[in-house]
């Protein structure tokens, strides 16, 4: 057994800020994972507990410090990205290092475990489909996986779109020609392509048709070979809108499907082909189906409150 055993770590200002989180969930979370008693005081952080614990948990805070120290912001979901990686013999850097582009002082890498399986799955399987909240960096990295395919030549071009439905919107009613129709809601397609490359690069891909960005709609009739196919915001497809979309796969080609199933802006009786997808296709090999949840949040600490909060509202609702 070891014995009882106690440890003091003193840690930097700035780590103890970070690990004292938004209302100690971070020091919560650790207590969940570990089995040993943390007390934080200041800097000053006291493990109790069976030697062998206060071991292990020892490493996992010395852990968490070198990542805060690399810049890592902690949420929750990253103690579970550590403790998960420490319980599997992995080394949470290499979830956390796991550099799926760089570009200029950015590097974008998972930041939870979840995120690492959705990285890891686009890149074993043909079809992905990543599916949770807003905030868990389903679009965002997979525009990132697309950018690094394009960069290291795996395919010749990057082709996002979306289904039409906005809340509340319709396209008729937008001005200007179909670039200007299209924009309000492609927008967060454009911003995540401007993120990855510089402006005038990516102006290039589109005069030259490397990158597309368009409505579902543009979609079908066309065989998409050699493509790395990205379908946003799929809860809002028909399930004939999500068919059409994934009979379009071509040789050499990767899709990433990613969606919210509570973010659903379709006629109440109209069926969600994202919902419908899963029930289809499960079973069905070369096709991955990632789930994500709040702790998966990699925004601002106030964004995960927020999208914790609404979930416990309409739980609520539904009762």
């Amino acid at each position: 057994m070891g014995g009882l055993a106690r440890r003091q770590l003193t840690l930097d200002n700035t780590v103890a800020a970070e690990l004292a989180g938004s209302e100690d969930a971070v020091l919560q979370e650790l207590r969940g994972h570990l089995d040993c008693e943390f007390h934080l005081r200041g800097n000053v952080l006291t493990l109790d507990g069976e030697s062998g614990d206060v071991q292990t948990a020892a490493t996992v805070v010395d852990e968490l410090v070198e990542l805060i120290e690399q810049g890592h912001e902690v949420a929750p979901g990253t103690i579970e990205a550590v403790t998960g990686a420490l319980d599997a013999h992995q080394s949470p850097a290499q979830i956390l290092e796991d550099v799926v582009w760089r570009h200029r002082n950015t590097k974008i890498a998972p930041k939870t475990l979840n995120q690492k399986r959705y990285v890891d799955s686009i890149r074993r399987h043909t079809i992905t489909f990543g599916i949770g909240p807003a905030g868990t960096g389903k679009t965002f990295l997979a525009v990132a996986m697309a950018a690094a395919a394009l960069a290291e030549r795996k395919v010749q071009r990057i082709i996002l779109t979306r289904p039409a439905v906005e809340a509340g919107e319709r396209l008729g009613f937008l001005p200007g020609d179909i670039q200007a129709k299209v924009d309000p809601y492609l927008r967060p397609l454009f911003d995540a392509l401007y993120d990855m490359f510089d402006p005038d690069r990516v102006s290039g891909y589109f005069e030259r048709g490397v990158i597309e960005v368009a409505p579902l709609a543009f979609m079908r009739g066309r065989t998409l070979n050699d493509s790395f196919v990205i379908l946003d915001e799929a809860q809002n497809t028909s399930p004939e809108q999500m068919k059409m979309f994934l009979t379009r796969l071509g040789f050499n080609s990767r899709m990433v499907v990613t969606g919210d199933i509570t973010q659903i802006d379709l006629p109440a009786e109209q069926r969600s082909g994202l919902i419908v997808v899963r029930d289809i296709l499960d079973a069905v090999q070369g096709i991955s189906f990632v789930h994500f949840g709040g702790e998966d949040v990699v925004r601002h600490k106030l964004v995960r409150r927020i999208v914790v909060a609404y979930g416990e509202h309409a739980e609520r609702e539904q009762r």
